[in-house]
Order: C-alpha cells, then structure tokens, then sequence
C-alpha cells in the first residue's frame, strides 16, 4: 500500500466532517451574500476581532497540509475548509512589492533552481545572524518572479501536495487583498487575514521597508481600522510598534523558543530573551502597543526530555490579565510534527492522534491557533465547544 492509499480516507473523512461542523453558518452567509450584492463590497461588521469564534482557527499559509503554502489555492482551501483567519508572509521583491512566502530564500517554495536564465541569482547571504545560500526575492524584480511557479516546501513529509507543483504563481499582497474582497463578496462575509512582516530589519537595513508599504496597502483597501478584518504579526516588536503608529489594525507579536532573542532585539543590544517577555511585566509591556501574541505551542505547554507534553504554563492566565489575546502555532497532522505521546506508528509522514493534542492544547483557554490542517482543527474547536 503506498502512502497516498494509506492517507487519502483519513484525510476525506476529516474533511466530510469539517464541511458539516460549517454549514450550520448557511444562514448567516446567505444574508451577508445579500448585503454583499446590494453594496457590491464585502459586507463590514464592525465588531472587530473579539466578534470571531473562540477558538480561532488560522489557515497557516492558507491550507499548506493540503497545498504549496503561500498560494492562492491554498488560501482558497482554507476558507473551503472553513478557516476563519488566513495567514499570509510577506517579503519584497528588488522593486519593492509585497509577496507572500515564508521566507525571502525562495529556493524550495519555487521553481527557481529549473531556471537557467536565473542561476547567477543564486548567492550566500546573512539573514538575521544565520548565513544562507539559495535565491531570494530581493534580488528579482516582480516581473522576473512571475516567471517562477510555486511548489510543496517539505516533499519528502507530504508528496501528496506536489501534485499541485506549477499550479500557481507566487501571490503579492495585493493581489490577495484584492483576492479577499471577491472572495468576501462571493461568499457573503468578511474574509480575515493574518499579515506578518519577515526579516523587517533586515529589509529595511536594505532599503526595502516593509512596513510603510504594508501600511499604504492597508489603507488602500480600508483595511487599516481596529475594526477591520486583518491581524498583524511579527517576531520582532519594533515591527508592530511601527505599524502600531501608521494604522489601527490590531498587532500580534510573535514569539518562538524562550531561550531566543527577538532580531531586533539582538541589534538594538537589548538583553531580554522571550522569557522576559512572557513574564507579567514582559506582557505588560507588550500590551501597551499590541493587542495580542503568537507564542509557539512549547510555549503554552513545555515538552519533557522525552518530548511528551507536560504542565501548562502560566501564560494564559498572564497574557489574558493583560488583555491579550494569544494565537500560538503550529499545529499539524502528521507524527513528525506531534508531540511524542501524540504519535502513531514509525511513519513520521503519516498522521497521528492530532486530535488528542489539539484537545490538550484547546484546554488551556488559548483564543486560537495556527493549523497547517484547519478542518482538523475545526473539528477539536468543535468538540471543545460540545463539552463546554
């Protein structure tokens, strides 16, 4: 039996499931498809991020379980799936658009490597303290990008996505703004976003600041209110201060392993780690800009030495005293990405007991969470809320 033969029930039984946890929203989306072909626009509701359901489940990079991340099909299978927040990355190119990729090294998200006309593109750079060799998007205009075609990051833990290798371009910002009002109109309600700026001071050491030009696209699109519907997000602070003085949107700083140092932080000879961040007065000060965190999952619940999941953390508790909302990430099927007590079988690429760790994760009183599988996701929301 191949890999595919062995996945494809699960993944169709979860996704049955998930159509049917969405469609008790038909009501509401019909309205909002009538208010949407009266206005022509995507209807507003003016309610602002505390209107979405708790727990929140965020497309990471669209439905990248189920498609190359960072592409509009992949956002698209999101809101299929029934994601309420969709994430996008952003990156500039050398003349100064927007594009959602993960990362500025395009040399596994891209058919870049298939391209003879680009091979003396390919350089070492030093990006945020960590030397890296490939091709990177500021180095191509958004012309020569467009040439390119996106494709499956992690083939060797999901070959089933590279089925999907070609079929779509790398998307700028705007065209996923643009994107978001159709989809919106098409399907009668706001279709939210999750931004985060990459690297920005790297970026803006090089001329290309990311924030401003986030700023004028927001505003160009009236998507730039506290109200509207697009959280904004990066692992360094100074980032969301920025933004914090251009636009309304709410901010989310990001947060990863508590040894760690955010970039900005490492330049600006700040000594604090993560850890001091997630201490009461680290969440404090990060409350007076921002209205929310996006710590890693570790973060909210540590793994022993044997990678099993252990205590939770105070930083709910802290983080809601505060007035913050937290978003942590990632959560994905498979065994390789599981905590320990959580896999099944020896095929790290095959699925393990996903929901069991959603359910711990979705106890703790987190406001949402990152999934590279929003229908599984769903789903563990779903029977949170039943038991509640």
């Amino acid at each position: 039996m191949t890999q595919g033969e062995r996945r494809t029930p699960a993944r169709r039984t979860v996704l049955g499931a998930a159509g049917a946890t969405v469609l008790g929203a038909s009501t509401a989306l019909a309205a909002g498809s009538a208010e949407a072909a009266t206005t022509g626009r995507a209807p507003r509701r003016g309610h602002g991020y505390r209107s979405l359901p708790v727990p929140t489940v965020i497309g990471h990079r669209g439905a990248s379980g189920y498609r190359p991340e960072h592409t509009l099909g992949s956002y698209r299978h999101a809101l299929d799936l029934g994601a309420h927040v969709i994430e996008q990355d952003l990156v500039p190119t050398r003349d100064g658009h927007l594009v959602c990729r993960h990362e500025n090294d395009i040399t596994g998200t891209t058919d870049v490597a298939d391209h003879p006309e680009f091979t003396a593109r390919r350089t070492t750079k030093t990006v945020d303290g960590v030397a890296l060799t490939g091709w990177f998007t500021e180095d191509f205009t958004l012309a020569e990008l467009k040439t390119l075609r996106a494709k499956e990051r992690i083939p060797g833990t999901r070959q089933e996505n590279t089925l999907y290798d070609g079929r779509w371009t790398v998307p700028t910002f705007e065209e996923v703004l643009r994107w978001a009002e159709e989809e919106g109109r098409r399907r009668g309600r706001e279709i939210w976003l999750h931004v985060e700026t990459k690297h920005p001071s790297y970026f803006r050491s090089l001329g290309l600041a990311l924030e401003e030009r986030l700023a004028k696209l927001l505003r160009r699109y009236g998507r730039h209110r506290a109200d509207s519907p697009v959280f904004l997000q990066s692992f360094e602070p100074s980032s969301i201060q920025r933004l914090a003085k251009l636009v309304d949107a709410p901010g989310v700083v990001l947060l990863s392993g508590a040894s760690s140092r955010p970039w900005d932080f490492v330049e600006a000879g700040d000594p604090r780690t993560v850890a001091d961040l997630v201490t009461p007065e680290g969440l404090r000060w990060i409350a007076s800009y921002a209205q929310g965190i996006g710590p890693t999952l570790d973060l909210v619940i540590p793994k022993d030495a044997s990678g099993r999941l252990g205590t939770p953390t105070t930083l709910v508790r802290d983080a809601h005293a505060e007035g913050l909302i937290l978003h942590p990430y990632t959560h994905r099927n498979e065994n390789t990405f599981l905590p320990a007590d959580f896999r099944k079988g020896t095929d790290p690429t095959a699925y393990g007991d996903a929901f069991g760790a959603l359910k711990r994760y979705l106890e703790t009183g987190i406001d949402g969470i990152f999934s590279d599988n929003p229908d599984t996701a769903l789903l563990a929301a779903a029977d949170l809320t039943a038991r509640g």
